[in-house]
C-alpha cells in the first residue's frame, strides 16, 4: 500500500536533477558516493534578513522598521493601491500596499533551486506576498516570481501559490524555484527578494514581518550518500500526535487527515516549544474530535491553489504566527547537522519519499511524507514521530539509521513501478525561539540559520 502524499509532489530536486546527468543514464552504480569519502562542501546556502540592520540595508517604499528585541517591517506610509481579485473566490478588493526589496544576495552555492519562507503576523485586514528575481549565471534576470501570497487567517484573502510563472528557462513549482531541465549549465547565481504589505484602505492596520529569505541549493544527483557515523544519543519529548486519527475530518483541507503529515508534524514542535492555539482558535473545530489543533493546523496551512497543506512555507509561516517563534525551510547535509540540532534541544520536520521495503517498520510506501525528528537511540538510529500512525500513542517510532539517512538525502530513486523519480534532498522545517539560548544559537549557525 502507497501512503496518500499531501498532494505533494516531490519538487524538490525534481526539475534539479534533470540539469545534470539524466534519469535515464544515472544508474544507481554511479550516483553512488562512496561510504567514508570526505564530505562534499555544503551545497546549500541560506540569507535570511531579520535585523534592524537588514531592514535598514534594503529598499523601502512606504515601509519602516520597528525596533525593538524582535525588529521588524511595517507599513509606514503607503505607497501605493493594489487591486487584487482572488483567484479563489472571485472577489474584487483594494488594497494600500507598501514595499521592501532586499539587496540582491549572492549565493555561495550556484543554485538549481531556491524556497522563501517568512515569518510574519497579519492581522484581519491584511494579507502579504513575497516575491523572488533572479540572475543567472550568464547575468540575464528571471521575471519576478510570486513565491506566496499570505495570510495567517482565511477570511479577507485564500493564502495561495501561483501556478503556471516560467521563463522557459526556470519555473516556479508551488513553493520551490527550480531550474529547467533545458537549462543545462545554467544556475541562479543571486536573488532579491520584494515583499509586499496590503492593508485595508483607510486604516492604519499593518503586518508585521520579523524574518524574510529563502535558502538556494544545488544538491548532487545522488541514489545514495555517505553513511554517517553516531555521535548524539539523545531524545526529545516531543507531543505525538496521529494523522490518521483524522481521516475524513474536514475534507475540504486537502481530504481530510490521512494527507496531513505536514501540519500535524508541525503542531508536534509548536506544542514542544510551549505554544498552542487558543480555546477561542479553536472554537470553530466539532468539539467531537480530538486533537482539535491539528484540524486548525491543517486549516491554517492550506494553500488554495495547491488544494494541500503541505506548502513548505506557509508550514513554516504558520508555526511563526505563535507568539515569539522563529521558523525556516532549509536543507540539511547529513545527519550529523540533525545530531547538532538534536543536541541543542531544537527538533526537526523532514521530508522524504521512500518504498515500503526501503524503511524497515514503517509499515508503508510514499511519494512524499513529513515526520518529526525528535532524538536518535544511543545505537545511533532516528527516533522519529511519525504521524503516518493509527494513533498517538504508536507515533514514536525507531528507523534504522542507514535506512532514514539514505531515503532523505538522496536525490534519485525507484519507484514501485522500477521508473527513477526524485527524492527530497535533505528538506526540512527548522522552528525554535525567536530569542534562543546560546546553545541553541551556535547550533542554529552551525547548520547554517542566521
Amino acid at each position: 500500500m502507497t501512503r496518500p502524499t499531501s498532494r505533494r509532489t516531490v519538487l524538490t530536486a525534481a526539475i534539479a536533477a534533470a540539469v545534470g546527468a539524466t534519469a535515464a543514464s544515472t544508474s544507481p552504480a554511479a550516483a553512488a558516493v562512496t561510504v567514508g569519502a570526505a564530505a562534499p562542501p555544503r551545497p546549500v546556502d541560506n540569507r535570511f534578513w531579520s535585523s534592524a540592520k537588514d531592514w535598514r540595508s534594503g529598499t523601502a517604499a512606504g515601509t519602516t522598521t520597528v525596533a525593538g528585541r524582535r525588529p521588524g517591517l511595517v507599513i509606514g506610509t503607503p505607497s501605493g493601491r493594489t487591486d487584487y481579485t482572488d483567484p479563489h473566490t472571485g472577489t474584487p478588493s483594494t488594497w494600500e500596499s507598501a514595499t521592501w526589496t532586499s539587496p540582491v544576495h549572492r549565493s555561495t552555492v550556484p543554485a538549481t533551486e531556491a524556497i522563501a519562507s517568512w515569518n510574519a503576523h497579519t492581522p484581519p485586514g491584511t494579507w502579504l506576498a513575497v516575491e523572488l528575481q533572479g540572475t543567472y549565471s550568464d547575468g540575464t534576470t528571471t521575471p519576478w516570481y510570486v513565491m506566496g501570497r499570505w495570510a495567517a487567517g482565511d477570511a479577507d484573502i485564500k493564502r495561495t501559490s501561483v501556478d503556471d510563472q516560467s521563463d522557459g528557462r526556470s519555473s516556479v513549482w508551488t513553493d520551490t524555484f527550480s531550474m529547467n531541465s533545458s537549462a543545462g549549465s545554467l544556475r541562479l547565481a543571486s536573488y532579491r527578494l520584494r515583499l509586499t504589505l496590503h492593508r485595508k484602505p483607510g486604516t492604519d492596520l499593518t503586518p508585521t514581518v520579523w524574518r524574510l529569505g529563502a535558502m538556494a541549493s544545488d544538491i548532487p544527483d545522488r541514489f545514495t550518500v555517505p553513511a554517517s557515523q553516531p555521535r548524539v544519543a539523545r531524545e526529545l519529548a516531543v507531543p505525538r500526535y496521529s494523522q490518521d486519527t483524522h481521516i475524513g475530518q474536514y475534507p475540504e483541507y486537502d481530504n481530510g487527515g490521512e494527507a496531513w503529515c505536514s501540519p500535524t508534524s508541525s503542531q508536534m514542535i509548536i506544542e514542544y516549544w510551549g505554544r498552542r492555539p487558543t480555546a477561542e482558535d479553536l472554537a470553530w473545530v466539532d468539539p467531537a474530535f480530538e486533537d482539535p489543533q491539528v484540524c486548525h493546523a491543517a486549516r491554517f496551512t492550506f494553500d488554495y491553489q495547491y488544494s494541500g497543506c503541505g506548502n513548505w512555507p506557509f508550514n513554516a509561516a504558520y508555526a511563526a504566527t505563535y507568539e515569539d517563534m522563529s521558523a525556516v525551510v532549509t536543507r540539511l547535509h547529513s545527519l550529523t547537522d540533525l545530531e547538532t540540532l538534536i543536541r541543542a534541544g531544537i527538533p526537526a520536520i523532514t521530508s522524504q519519499s521512500f518504498l515500503k521495503e526501503e524503511l524497515t517498520g514503517a509499515g508503508y510506501g510514499t511519494a512524499g511524507h513529513l515526520m518529526t525528528v525528535i532524538g536518535f537511540t544511543p545505537d545511533g538510529d532516528v527516533i522519529a514521530n511519525d504521524p503516518a500512525s493509527p494513533d498517538n500513542e504508536a507515533v514514536r517510532r525507531v528507523y534504522k539509521r542507514r535506512e532514514w539517512e539514505n531515503i532523505w538525502l538522496r536525490t534519485k530513486r525507484y519507484n514501485a513501478s522500477g521508473k527513477v523519480v526524485s527524492g527530497t534532498g535533505g528538506v526540512c522545517y527548522l522552528y525554535w525561539p525567536a530569542h534562543p539560548t546560546p546553545a541553541q544559537r551556535r547550533a542554529l549557525a552551525a547548520v547554517g540559520i542566521h
